[in-house]
């Protein structure tokens, strides 16, 4: 149930991608606001993920897994009923707070009150979900867009929300008495508030330039942000996430892994559903089932890794897994409308989604392995907002060096030069993240997720 609530997040990720021409269609929505109803989920999914995590270390991970659910379930049906942008887009942020609260707790109580081979195949199947649960959700989107209407993409979440509500309490055991302790809000609030300056200026190069005053503004405010959270941290009682922590070397290869690869596939997502629909024209339903043999690529290449981590080390898969995806994207770059999908199109999605779902599991093992217990639902926060944040920023960049296209789908050459450069971008990140992993990804096997940490 635990695993299936975190599905539900995940999927909602995606599954608005699908939809969104008909959002555009109805609601009168350009590319930046599409790009926003995108990127807004992730982003406060992400940047209050960390306090989700310390929320449920402080107050108990079930009450704080039960907030969240409630908070994510209205706040869809808000997004299902709004009539206009803002309306959409704050749907989407109070969607992206009950995610931050539930998806943390969930794995907190995971980690905590699972043992053994018991936990190892729980947080596998965890792994698989943030890949799989993605390529569902453009499936999903597909058939309800097609269906009732890109308002159900939202709506959905409603009963299954409440089910979830109803047999969470049967499940999980309450949470133990524990001591009252301070939360780094102001740490949460300076954490979120850099990456939507850092989000708004990579959507805003799209229309104005890398190098205008306004996108070189908030990449530097986003800079400056950053810094100053890193300053709160180390002043803080209780930080809201430990520096010492996050620099150890498994730790941050992991959280280096989880950011890649989701902005490679939630990019790569983002630009191939435009393609079909935008460019191609194709229906929903039909974008949707073309992302069926993604969805089974991404389970197959994460069971794989599964397997396989323990026999060869994680540094082996993370920069096999993105030379497969640079491979991928490389293959993708020589898209032609006048081509059939399953020629120009499939052959590099789909070896793309087969790199990128071990990237997932080597993430998850490298940093869960090296946090204490006590910390386990800050640690589940940091993986899960790296997540997030790469999801981010994965679609505000590869949106913008999209624009041309998408704003201008009917030029001479189809309109086609945008989606390849950024297909392109999207390989060139592919194989610089390769050789980094090659560097930073620990050489040895990795241990079994234990519950102390080790220096590095």
């Amino acid at each position: 149930m635990l695993a299936f609530a975190q599905f539900m997040l995940i999927v909602d990720i995606t599954v608005v991608q699908v939809a969104l021409p008909s959002i555009g269609d109805d609601l009168g929505l350009g590319r930046e606001s599409l790009t926003w109803v995108v990127t807004t989920y992730t982003l406060v999914f992400g940047g209050l993920m960390i306090l989700g995590g310390r929320l449920a270390d402080v107050f108990g991970a079930r009450r704080t897994l039960l907030t969240g659910l409630g908070i994510f379930t209205l706040a869809s049906l808000a997004a299902g009923l709004a009539t206009n942008a803002g309306l959409l887009i704050g749907g989407r942020a109070a969607q992206g707070i009950g995610a931050a609260l539930l998806s943390p707790a969930a794995l907190s109580i995971i980690t905590t009150r699972f043992h053994g081979k018991d936990r190892t195949r729980a947080l596998g199947v965890w792994a698989a979900i943030g890949g799989t649960g993605a390529a569902i959700g453009v499936l999903l989107g597909g058939l309800l867009t097609a269906g009732p209407g890109w308002q159900w993409v939202f709506i959905i979440n409603v009963p299954i929300g409440v089910l979830v509500l109803a047999l969470i309490p049967r499940l999980v055991a309450p949470d133990a008495d524990r001591e009252r302790q301070s939360v780094d809000v102001p740490g949460a609030m300076l954490v979120t508030a850099a990456t939507a300056v850092l989000i708004y200026g990579l959507v805003h190069a799209g229309e104005a330039g890398w190098t205008s005053a306004g996108t070189l503004a908030a990449l530097a405010g986003a800079a400056i942000g950053y810094g100053m959270f890193v300053l709160v941290e180390t002043r803080v009682a209780v930080p809201l996430m430990r520096i010492q922590t996050l620099i150890r070397r498994p730790v941050l290869s992991g959280t280096f892994l989880m950011l890649v690869a989701t902005g490679l596939l939630l990019g790569l997502f983002f630009l191939t559903s435009l393609y079909f629909q935008h460019l191609l024209r194709f229906s929903p339903l039909k974008t949707g089932l073309l992302f069926l043999p993604v969805a089974l690529a991404i389970t197959i290449g994460a069971q794989v890794a599964a397997h396989l981590i323990s026999r060869v080390g994680g540094r082996v898969i993370a920069v096999a897994s993105f030379l497969m995806v640079a491979a991928g994207a490389a293959l993708l770059t020589q898209v032609s409308p006048g081509d059939s999908v399953t020629t120009s199109v499939l052959p590099g999605f789909l070896l793309a989604a087969i790199g990128i779902g071990p990237v997932f599991v080597t993430a998850t093992t490298t940093t869960l392995a090296n946090v204490p217990t006590p910390e386990a639902g800050v640690a589940s926060g940091v993986v899960n907002t790296f997540h997030e944040l790469g999801g981010s920023i994965g679609v505000a960049v590869v949106s913008t060096i999209a624009a041309a296209s998408l704003s201008t789908p009917d030029s001479a050459s189809g309109g086609v030069e945008g989606f390849a450069d950024a297909y392109l971008a999207c390989a060139i990140a592919a194989g610089a993240a390769a050789l980094v992993a090659l560097v930073l990804v620990p050489g040895g096997k990795p241990t079994a997720v234990v519950g102390h940490g080790h220096g590095h």
